[in-house]
């Protein structure tokens, strides 16, 4: 697999930190990192049919939420 990243996010702590503090650190480098959004995207394959489809629908549904929202400030 060419292009992927095999970076595992690291910290380092010193002996006086403390550990929920270091923690806390770990947990806002993973979230910036965005690993946990990456893992829960490859959780399971989506085929790309499937994937275009399902953008569609949501394409759908928000256009047709604007559409009501627009006629009922027109009342």
């Amino acid at each position: 697999m060419q292009g992927v990243e095999n970076s595992m996010a690291t910290i380092v702590v010193d002996e006086s930190e403390h550990l929920e503090k270091a923690i806390k650190r770990f947990k806002r480098m993973v979230e910036k990192e965005g690993i946990i959004r990456e893992f829960k995207k490859r959780e399971y394959f989506v085929k790309p049919s499937a994937a275009l489809h399902q953008k569609k629908t949501t394409l759908e549904r928000k256009q047709l939420n604007k559409r009501r929202k627009a006629e009922r400030k027109d009342y």
